[in-house]
């Protein structure tokens, strides 16, 4: 992890899909062994029923799978049980499949052809104190659990066991939002991966000024992207700010001398996110610098991503640390809006949002407490006016990844400190 971003770093090496699969195996048996009894037992839950589809996959179950199971098979119901006195936690698979030996099988579809009558004899022989299932008003993250399969496992359990049925959705959360040494090792490797396909996007290799256009950069992401077995979790954008013109320019548009650009670009790697927003200047020709009220509209920016990095607290809810970002960059002079977001299993992750583009008061999304351990995409704009073009009003957005250990935020590879530069002769 370091704070400062380089300015055209190398790409890291791709790893091999064999490779990759290894890896992604290493870290979820890390994961299962280390997150899964620390959040059930610090929210009390005895036993965590998770059940899905082949193609059909729930938000949790979809990080469970190893990395040769692509998909659930047929019907996937998986079992957490916590027996209690500190003793090891169980993980059952009630599947005719297993998980590459990371669930032990509980199910012989030969003795016991109903699989949700085998669920019901697994819960009655433990008999938990509560049963936690995937349903959440609150977050989609937590709200797995389909009518169809609720019916079917209710159906099955004795009425007893149905009145200790409880939401799952904070474990789903936590499960989600949670990341683990091994992760936090190779995910600055994956942040330069995207910020070294960044910097080649932006530079005269896939430029040309007067030429190129914002979608032919758009495009060359997604192919290039795809020569490395790599891919987008969006399709990227790519705009343009122009002296005269108002607003950000979306449509495909040639990029000329004079223009801000501005991309915002994710990749998924070993089951893990990037989401990059970062700006560049073009040259006019003579040009070697970028016109000073550019390079200041920066640094306001960056000025409001420190409010925002003090305004971290273990315990705060999303919308305290919005609020108290927004005080001290308000008092501060600057115009900011503050749209961050937890990152890691999804590109927009489970956690706290702190704020909306939308909506910069705050809401009900927003009261969830912000934990240590986790990753964040700081994503944030500043408006200021650009006296070099007549105090136009320009739009100078920022997004870097994160990690809040619970005292500090730190920049997984770094941030933009200085506009990228693209001659134009």
């Amino acid at each position: 992890m370091s704070d400062a971003e380089q300015t055209d770093p190398a790409l890291p090496e791709i790893l091999s899909m064999r490779d990759r699969a290894a890896l992604v195996d290493r870290i979820l048996e890390e994961r299962l062994e280390t997150v899964i009894p620390r959040i059930m037992r610090e929210e009390g839950v005895s036993m965590w029923l998770l059940m899905a589809r082949e193609y059909f996959e729930e938000p949790v179950i979809a990080t469970m799978l190893n990395a040769e199971n692509m998909h659930a098979r047929r019907r996937t119901i998986l079992i957490f049980h916590d027996p209690g006195d500190g003793k090891p936690l169980e993980r059952l698979t009630v599947s005719r499949y297993g998980l590459g030996g990371l669930f032990e099988s509980a199910w012989d579809p030969e003795t016991q052809p109903d699989q949700w009558n085998a669920v019901a004899q697994i819960i009655s022989e433990r008999n938990p104190e509560n049963i936690a299932i995937n349903f959440s008003e609150n977050t989609a993250f937590g709200d797995g659990m389909t009518l169809s399969q609720f019916r079917g496992i209710t159906d099955a359990l004795p009425q007893e066991f149905q009145d200790r049925i409880i939401s799952g959705e904070t474990l789903s959360v936590r499960w989600l939002e949670t990341r683990t040494p091994l992760e936090l090792e190779i995910y600055p490797g994956i942040v330069r991966t995207a910020h070294a396909l960044i910097a080649e996007a932006f530079s005269n290799k896939v430029i040309t000024p007067g030429v190129t256009t914002t979608h032919d950069v758009r495009w060359w992401y997604r192919e290039k992207l795809a020569s490395l077995g790599l891919r987008a979790w969006f399709h990227p954008s790519v705009g343009i700010q122009r002296q005269g013109t108002e607003g950000i320019i979306y449509s495909d548009t040639v990029i000329e001398p004079g223009d801000l650009l501005w991309t915002d670009f994710g990749i998924t790697y070993l089951r893990l996110n990037t989401d990059t927003q970062h700006l560049a200047y073009v040259l006019r020709p003579g040009e070697t610098e970028a016109p000073a009220g550019l390079v200041a509209g920066l640094s306001a920016t960056n000025r409001v991503q420190d409010y925002l990095l003090e305004s971290f607290k273990a315990g705060a809810s999303g919308n305290e640390i919005l609020a108290n970002a927004r005080a001290a960059a308000v008092k501060d002079g600057l115009d900011p809006s503050i749209y961050s977001h937890p990152i890691g299993f999804h590109g927009h992750g489970a956690g706290s949002p702190i704020g909306f583009w939308d909506n910069q008061n705050g809401d009900s999304r927003g009261e969830y407490p912000v934990r240590a351990g986790t990753t964040w995409s700081i994503e944030l704009t500043n408006y200021s006016q650009v006296p070099e073009w007549g105090g136009q009003r320009v739009d100078f957005r920022s997004e870097e990844d994160a990690y809040f250990d619970g005292e500090r935020v730190r920049f997984l590879d770094g941030r933009q400190t200085e506009l990228t530069l693209i001659p134009s002769d």
